[in-house]
């Protein structure tokens, strides 16, 4: 399937060469989807094996999914159905008939059958043909999803709701889709991974500037702006990606706390509890999301040359079974990433809830960092 909002319309980003492979910049931009109304009409599912029937007999549908007084004031005419439990092949065999079918997906059962729509027709729609104009409307004046599948000819059936238009596709054209989005996504976490890495060497010298985590930050809201759209191809592809939805899983693995650290360690001030870099990102054109003054402006980051230093934040969450009350403690008595390397197991264990043997296993740990960064600024 492919999804695309209503009223969306065309954006050619132009993200930095570092950043993003020249055929990343081809690709959609992951957009807000109903994943599960997807995951109705993924191959399997008794919506999409209907869909499927009415195209191969070349009869055509126009079926509306839902009940109640919204889809009564649209509904005349056609014929009530007592106890009419759905099925895909009962769906197809109505769809001979020229009206519409009203399926209850609630309690599964076919309502009504020949039944002829009536939108509103002053609602707009960019849909060619009758069938699919009115499809179009009713979702958008009922507030449920409906099917529309074409007849002879150009075959095609589309799923439409309030949120944009769903395009069945095969199996072998969503693989087609995943695959390139997967190998976008390794390609950027290799590059995630070593501005991390170039952020730790410069954080060990002192010489991390805005642009540095600007980098950092960018890279992960690419990642995970494909891995969302991956998640909605996953949907459309159902119980056959579950390898696909391992292998992103796995390439994805702990972009999105990284960056929530790194955000936390640079902000001019340290972000509430249980806020989120990827809130701010997420009101941002998808344009700006590539433009690195935008984006550092965005986040309230400062100018991208000026030199900045850590909390520490990311440091210290990597220490091993720390309890967050008492990382936090350490933050607000150290203040930055350098006193704390500066801190001796002494000054570590008078922080509240740290002790003697916690302090040791900090220091060791900070130790270990400080020599990390300083090994792989020796090697590069």
């Amino acid at each position: 399937m492919r999804w695309s909002r209503l009223d969306s319309s065309r954006r050619d980003g132009n993200p930095p060469k570092e950043i993003i492979a020249t055929s990343l910049r081809t690709m959609t931009p992951a957009s807000s989807t109903p994943i599960e109304l997807v995951r109705r009409f993924a191959p399997g599912t008794p919506l999409r094996t209907a869909a499927e029937l009415v195209m191969s007999q070349g009869t055509g549908a126009l079926v509306l999914i839902g009940s109640g007084p919204s889809v009564e004031s649209v509904s005349t005419g056609g014929f009530v159905l007592n106890d009419a439990t759905f099925t895909a092949q009962r769906l197809a065999e109505l769809a001979k008939m020229d009206g519409g079918i009203v399926v209850d997906d609630a309690t599964g059962k076919i309502i009504a059958a020949n039944v002829h729509f009536m939108p509103d027709p002053s609602i707009e729609t960019a849909e060619t043909g009758t069938r699919f104009r009115t499809a179009e409307r009713l979702a958008i004046q009922t507030g449920f999803p409906v099917l529309a599948v074409s007849e002879e000819g150009h075959l095609y059936a589309i799923v439409f709701s309030r949120m944009g238009r769903c395009a069945l596709q095969a199996v072998t054209d969503l693989r087609g889709e995943a695959n390139p989005r997967l190998q976008s996504i390794e390609r950027l976490r290799h590059q995630f991974d070593d501005s991390v890495a170039r952020l730790s060497r410069y954080e060990a010298d002192g010489l991390v500037s805005t642009r540095d985590v600007v980098g950092v930050l960018q890279r992960a809201a690419v990642i995970r702006q494909l891995a969302r759209a991956l998640d909605t191809i996953a949907a459309e592809l159902g119980d056959s990606a579950t390898l696909i939805s391992l292998q992103a899983s796995d390439l994805i693995h702990g972009v999105e706390e990284i960056a929530e650290l790194v955000n936390i360690d640079y902000q001019p001030r340290k972000p509430r509890k249980g806020s989120s870099v990827f809130k701010k990102i997420d009101m941002m054109d998808p344009d700006d999301l590539y433009d690195s003054e935008a984006l550092a402006e965005a986040l309230g980051l400062g100018p991208l040359d000026a030199h900045v230093q850590p909390r520490g934040a990311r440091a210290i969450a990597g220490v091993p079974r720390l309890p967050d009350s008492v990382a936090d403690a350490i933050l607000r008595k150290f203040g930055s990433y350098e006193r704390l390397l500066n801190a001796t197991v002494e000054d570590l264990a008078k922080v509240e809830g740290v002790g003697r043997a916690r302090a040791q296993t900090i220091r060791g740990y900070l130790n270990e960092v400080s020599d990390a960064g300083v090994m792989s600024d020796s090697s590069s």
